[in-house]
């Protein structure tokens, strides 16, 4: 079976969805940082949640890239497959610890 080759348009979107997951994990880092040291408001679970949803993120990630790569799709397609359930969990993580602010 041949595959067709990406176009710059498919590039630029497996290049954005890594930009977007890095600047994402970037800031829960940080934000349950401040959390650990007392300036950041996190609930009293979040070093609990933090270590409980990497398995599973990193899990459905490999089955999602799995799948794209047993589909034939192109190697771009098989990376946005497998970060897109990371990135579910960075984009709500950022999301929600953004809303809880600084700890007067």
């Amino acid at each position: 079976m041949m595959v067709n080759s990406p176009s710059l348009l498919d590039l630029w979107r497996v290049q954005l969805e890594l930009w977007h997951l890095s600047i994402e994990a970037q800031m829960v880092v940080t934000m349950r940082l401040l959390g650990m040291a007392g300036v950041w408001s996190v609930t009293s679970s979040e070093t609990e949640r933090m270590f409980g949803e990497k398995l599973p993120a990193f899990t459905n990630a490999a089955f999602a890239a799995s799948r794209s790569a047993w589909k034939g799709e192109r190697p771009d397609q098989i990376l946005v497959a497998a970060i897109r359930p990371i990135r579910g969990k960075t984009y709500a993580n950022s999301r929600r610890l953004s809303r809880r602010g600084l700890r007067y």
